[in-house]
């Protein structure tokens, strides 16, 4: 930390008294607008915290066709998607996701820099929340208050996190009862409370991988909180910036990877220099219109618009027929079909054949919502072998499917 003489002292404090003495004389109510206004970019990011609690502890509760809006069910390896299912067996459909996802973070990465960290990731959310509710308390128990708040804090994230893949309903009546359930939640509270009460702010500075990645995404028009250096000659030194960083940075130093963009720095500034009638000295920096943006977002767009459309244009019965190895008897011929629905209707529908064969087995299907069904039947030729149709229809639906007959 740089020292600063007995002199320098002096005069910073002799520029932070004449700076507000000026305020006062030109308008008594600098102080009091400086007040209301110290707190802007905290406002809005507690508005945005708050609003992404909610979206995120209320979706498992929203249900579309009778399933969650959004959950992975493990048993059934398929993901419920806001009124429809994606299967494991279409996994194009996943690494399509993950494109989407990374195309995405290097996009809002490149134009709007470390907005994740400081906006949206839950271990600063969390960790803002419980230190709002720590400063309730005298200066000496507010560590040990946080650390108090963290405890519910923490197991509602855990239970969160659950009900993503276990319904809300189910998870509760099961919390204490399944074996597989309380383990789950009480490993994921321990871990989740022991990261935040003790490790904190260390995790964003040190070992924080999409902290690391930030830094290579960046270039010269990001934006990015910053000092104003060419106002470094009038800045008042109160070094309330630096008190006030919960990474513990100074941001007069420059851009520095540990910085998470909470803007407590520009808040900060603010009341200083509102009293002066002033401009803060620390601000957003940076250009968001410019070509790079609108490549990426085109981009972005292109490619989530090619995977929802892929989504929606998917049929609501798909239907698999495949010749099993082993034939049963000389004529018959197994077959093992599978049947899923992809919507939150149920279906009933009719399998047979088509031509000089005979279908052997049960022929009626119920298709319960989001349900898969595999089957067996058996054919029986009356004439040479070559290809068999299977007709599945019902509900006004009618597929066909060619195989190969021996």
């Amino acid at each position: 930390m740089k020292r600063i003489s007995p002199e320098g002292c002096e005069e910073q404090g002799a520029n932070i008294h004449r700076l507000t003495q000026i305020a006062h004389e030109n308008n008594p109510c600098n102080l009091r607008t400086g007040k209301k206004r110290k707190d802007m970019w905290k406002r809005y990011r507690r508005a945005v915290a708050l609003a992404q609690a909610v979206v995120i502890i209320t979706l498992p509760f929203v249900k579309i066709g009778g399933e969650s809006a959004l959950r992975f069910d493990i048993p059934g390896l398929r993901l419920f998607f806001f009124g429809t299912v994606i299967w494991i067996r279409e996994f194009y459909l996943f690494l399509l996701a993950l494109l989407f996802l990374i195309i995405l973070v290097t996009a809002v990465t490149t134009v709007m820099g470390r907005i994740w960290c400081g906006w949206l990731c839950p271990q600063t959310v969390l960790l803002d929340l419980s230190a709002d509710a720590a400063r309730l308390f005298p200066p000496g128990r507010r560590s040990t208050v946080q650390k108090l708040v963290l405890l519910p804090l923490s197991a509602i994230v855990s239970l969160t996190l659950i009900w993503y893949f276990v319904p809300p309903h189910e998870t509760m009546d099961r919390l204490f009862s399944s074996r597989i359930i309380t383990g789950f939640f009480i490993v994921q509270w321990l871990a989740i409370y022991l990261e935040l009460a003790f490790l904190g702010r260390k995790f964003c500075t040190t070992i924080c991988p999409y902290s690391m990645l930030q830094s290579g995404l960046f270039d010269e028009h990001t934006l990015v909180i910053a000092f104003d250096g060419s106002r470094r000659d009038t800045c008042m030194g109160c070094d309330k910036c630096a008190r006030v960083c919960p990474v513990g940075i100074d941001i007069k130093d420059g851009i520095r990877r540990e910085c998470i963009a909470c803007a407590e720095c520009i808040d900060a500034c603010r009341t200083m220099t509102a009293m002066a009638g002033v401009p803060p000295f620390i601000g957003y920096r940076g250009r968001i219109r410019r070509t790079k943006t609108a490549v990426l977002a085109g981009l972005t767009t292109a490619t989530a618009a090619v995977l929802f459309t892929m989504i929606l244009l998917r049929p609501d019965i798909d239907f698999v027929v495949s010749r099993d190895a082993v034939q049963p008897a000389a004529g018959v011929n197994s077959y093992t079909y599978s049947v899923q629905n992809n919507t939150g209707r149920p279906f009933d529908l009719r399998l047979g054949v088509r031509g000089q064969y005979d279908l052997i087995g049960e022929s009626s299907i119920r298709l319960s919502p989001y349900s898969l069904i595999h089957g067996r039947v058996m054919v029986r030729g009356r004439g040479n072998g070559g290809r068999v149709v299977f007709i599945l229809d019902g509900n006004d639906i009618r597929m066909e499917r060619e195989v190969g007959y021996l």
